[in-house]
């Protein structure tokens, strides 16, 4: 979400400092005219995103007191808040306004190449921007932590977010499995199905930036089967529901303890997954009971 940007208030800070509007337009990285704070100051007009770093410097005010934002940082705050413009960020990565423009409108995620330097430019760290690009496609909640049942992250809608949503949270505790596996997996399911398996690792990363967006229904069964969901997760538009949702939150606990014996078998079960109240009412059982299964211990 940008950061909220108050005229009357930035008048106010300008005043007690006693500062033109002359005066603050033509300090070091705000570089406008003074009608154009008067401008800003009115409600007139905004400045855009990239100067309010060096509108609340130049005001001698931290950034976030100024100009405050709510949620999670996205892809478009963290260039920003870096005081780029899209063609500066862009050169930065020696390629056209296109890929940034796609990534910050939750298009298509941007190439490997250009995480580590886009990260350095914003002065973030890897992860960082791989969080905040997730928030710019819809996921609210940083790759590094899982979400509280209070603020789940929004439901995928395309194939490459389905794919990074099911890495992220179906695998806790375990290693999510690589592009060349999943490529593996793939391949084995359309062969089993007398077709010819000719996907590689290079094109589920594909898949996975949202570079590739143009995916047969093959190659969508053999997601399913690799990732061990109902085929009916990766059609068009078909969301990842409350009871999908469920249904992950109850394997993640259940693989822990029966090493995906149970996956499997839901899986299998039924092709539209098992209702939200019914997986509430196992993991409730299984809450209670988890200390009396065989191999798991006391306090584990």
């Amino acid at each position: 979400m940008p950061r909220q940007f108050d005229g009357r208030k930035v008048r106010a800070v300008r005043r007690g400092r006693e500062l033109s509007q002359k005066q603050l337009g033509a300090c070091e990285g705000v570089g406008v005219s003074g009608p154009t704070v008067a401008r800003w100051e009115s409600g007139d007009e905004m400045p855009k995103g990239d100067k309010l770093p060096a509108i609340a410097a130049a005001l001698g005010q931290p950034l976030d007191a100024l100009f405050p934002h709510e949620g999670p940082a996205d892809l478009q705050l963290l260039r920003c808040d870096a005081g780029l413009s899209v063609a500066q960020a862009a050169a930065v990565i020696d390629a056209t306004r296109v890929p940034l423009a796609n990534a910050e409108s939750g298009r298509r995620r941007l190439q490997d190449a250009y995480v580590g330097p886009l990260a350095d430019a914003y002065g973030v760290t890897r992860e960082e921007l791989l969080a905040a690009q997730d928030v710019s496609f819809g996921l609210r909640t940083a790759r590094a932590s899982a979400p509280s049942r209070d603020e789940q992250p929004s439901l995928p809608r395309t194939v490459a977010e389905k794919i990074n949503y099911l890495l992220q949270y179906g695998y806790e505790g375990q290693t999510a499995p690589s592009d060349e596996q999943i490529a593996q997996a793939v391949n084995e399911h359309a062969r089993a199905h007398g077709r010819m398996g000719s996907t590689t690792a290079d094109d589920i990363a594909a898949l996975r930036e949202g570079a590739t967006t143009d995916v047969s229904d093959s190659v969508r069964a053999g997601l399913a089967h690799a990732l061990q969901v109902d085929a009916a997760l990766f059609r068009d538009d078909e969301e990842l529901s409350p009871t999908v949702r469920e249904f992950l939150a109850a394997v993640r606990f259940f693989r822990s303890i029966q090493e995906g014996q149970i996956l499997g078998l839901a899986a299998r079960g039924n092709h539209t997954g098992l209702s939200a109240e019914t997986m509430t009412k196992i993991n409730e059982i299984v809450g209670e009971l988890k200390h009396k299964l065989p191999g798991v211990e006391d306090g584990s």
